[in-house]
This record gives structure tokens, sequence and C-alpha cells, in this order.
């Protein structure tokens, strides 16, 4: 039988407010990213989604990202490998506080957003982020876009790693994620979306925006909580992936 990760971004609400969302989400994934305080969430949030994801038994980790409340950590900054491993270690070790306050245990670390997407092609900054994790604790599991320099970034250190594919966004012909600010960057049609999974995880390839076949290894699977149809879509896609014989399965080392 297959079986696939679905994680999940989560807690970028702010102060009172929680995503009321979250809660919901977490009845269709296995692996919750929550946000650390630089692109969304505060301590408030960080504590809530930390006590719902124990809770509702989901792996738990932290989703660093760039510095940017405003842009919500999706515009790209001029940044050094050096402070890319200070800005990583610091957001890992935020979100670790209110994990081992509550006796609980901090699984897996993904980098958020610009920082991501950044780090999965230039060299430099995924050796700093995967260094950051590793240095941390070498037994996190670092979530990385599949076929990118994160992930090769990891197995140089000796770093776990599991390669993550996207359900609602478009690839390139070089495997990498279609822009946001590109044409056609996120899949907004069900069945689109879930043909893609279906590809990904069963076949362990994806077909770019041009046509072109790319293989690549699909270990979790990104489901984004703040879409519209969020909610709707992610009971879809496991629904699917349940009716298909695949399970939900959380990385381990």
């Amino acid at each position: 039988m297959k079986n696939i990760d679905i994680n999940c971004d989560l807690g970028e609400g702010f102060g009172a407010y929680h995503a009321s969302n979250d809660e919901i989400l977490m009845d269709y994934i296995s692996s919750a990213n929550i946000a650390c305080g630089f692109h969304a969430g505060d301590t408030n949030t960080m504590q809530h989604t930390v006590n719902l994801a124990i809770k509702k038994g989901i792996a738990i980790g932290a989703h660093p990202g760039l510095p940017d409340l405003q842009g919500f950590g999706r515009r790209e900054m001029s940044i050094t490998p050096a402070e890319v491993y200070q800005m990583t270690t610091y957001q890992i070790g935020a979100l670790y506080g209110f994990v081992k306050t509550a006796k609980a245990k901090l699984h897996h670390v993904k980098p958020h957003g610009a920082l991501y997407n950044m780090a999965a092609k230039n060299r430099l900054l995924a050796e700093a982020i995967a260094q950051a994790v590793f240095d941390f604790d070498h037994q996190l599991i670092l979530y990385a876009l599949a076929g990118s320099e994160m992930i090769t970034a990891a197995k140089q250190i000796g770093l776990a790693s599991a390669s993550e594919v996207f359900a609602d966004r478009t690839y390139q012909d070089d495997g990498s994620l279609t822009p946001r600010n590109q044409p056609n960057a996120l899949i907004e049609h069900e069945q689109q979306a879930i043909a893609q999974v279906l590809m990904m995880v069963k076949q362990q390839q994806v077909v770019s925006v041009n046509e072109k076949t790319i293989p690549l290894i699909a270990q979790t699977l990104c489901l984004h909580g703040d879409g519209k149809y969020a909610i709707s879509f992610a009971k879809l896609i496991y629904e699917q992936l349940k009716a298909e014989e695949i399970s939900l399965c959380t990385p381990t080392l």
C-alpha cells in the first residue's frame, strides 16, 4: 500500500485571533507547520496551535520565514547565509519553547514562502538552513521542495529530509514552483489538483506548465490552509487518497 504525509501551514493568525480553519484542517493532515512569528503568528497563536496539534495527534513542525509581516513572508529579501542561519535557529527555538513546555516533541522544520523558494535554488542559503536545523537537533526532519538544493544540503550533512510536493501549485520545467506573481501559479480547480496529486504520489512525476513530464520524489504533500476553500479542498484530497488506498504516514528518521 502506498502512503504519503500531508502537511499544512498553520498558526498564521495573530493575537486573540485563531484561524478557525486550523482545528478542522488537522482532521485531514498528518503534519502541521506552525508559523514562528516572523511572517505570521505570535506567542499566543503558537501556543494555541501547538496545543491543537497535540490534541489531534499531529506531528509538529516549525515554519520559519523571512521577517516580513506585511508581505506574509512571500517577498524576496537580500539576505546572507549567516542571517538565514540565525533567523532559522531563532524561530525554531521560539516554537520549541511551547513544544517543550507542553511536553511534546518537535518533529520537523519547513521554511516558508520566499525563504523556501530562495533556498530551493540557492546552495548557500540551503546549506545555512540545513545546518541550522541540524545544529538545533540532528533528529529533526527538513521538509523541502523535491529535487531542490535544500534536499541536497540535508543529505550532505546527514540530516533527514522529506521531499515535498504541492497539490495546489503548478510546476516549471526545472521542477521549481511557478512564482505566485505569474499567471497560473495556483491550481484552483479541484479535479486538476486531485489529478496532479495522484500522479505525484502514484507515479512519482508531475507535468509542468509547458507539459513536460518531470520525475520527482513525493514524500510529503503540502495543502495550504489560507485558501478560500481550504477545508473542502483538504477533505476532498484526503477522501480521494483514502479511496485510492493511499494511507497517511508521517515521515520518520
